[in-house]
């Protein structure tokens, strides 16, 4: 639980359980408007009704179950505003201030992991 910065510090998603499982939701942007001044939306959602929905607040990790074998939230997913895409997501916790989260399409040994620090 709590609040994590991604990799680059730009973002910072709130964990929290929903039902059984492990959700995340972007509390904190470091850029929360466009160049015109507006909150950011999520215009590539390929859903055209949701690309008015801001990012702020948008939940971006889902469906995370506990794997005790593994030490860690796997079987999820994780949703990229940036380009509107959601892939399969793991997100082990490193050490008390360190997540590793990775998204990868198939197969866990493919894809991009990145580490997130705590904020609070």
């Amino acid at each position: 639980m709590g609040v994590w910065a991604d990799a680059r510090g730009e973002t910072q998603v709130e964990f929290y359980h929903c039902g059984g499982e492990l959700c995340g939701r972007i509390v904190q942007l470091s850029q929360p408007t466009d160049a015109n001044g507006k909150p950011r939306q999520d215009l590539h959602n390929p859903d055209p009704r949701r690309r008015s929905q801001p990012w702020l607040g948008l939940v971006v990790l889902q469906h995370l179950q506990y794997n005790a074998a593994e030490k860690r939230w796997d079987n999820g997913a994780i949703y990229d505003p940036e380009n509107g895409r959601t892939y399969s997501c793991y997100v082990r916790q490193l050490s008390p201030d360190l997540l590793e989260v990775k998204g990868y399409i198939g197969f866990a040994f493919v894809g991009r992991a990145h580490v997130w620090k705590r904020v609070r």
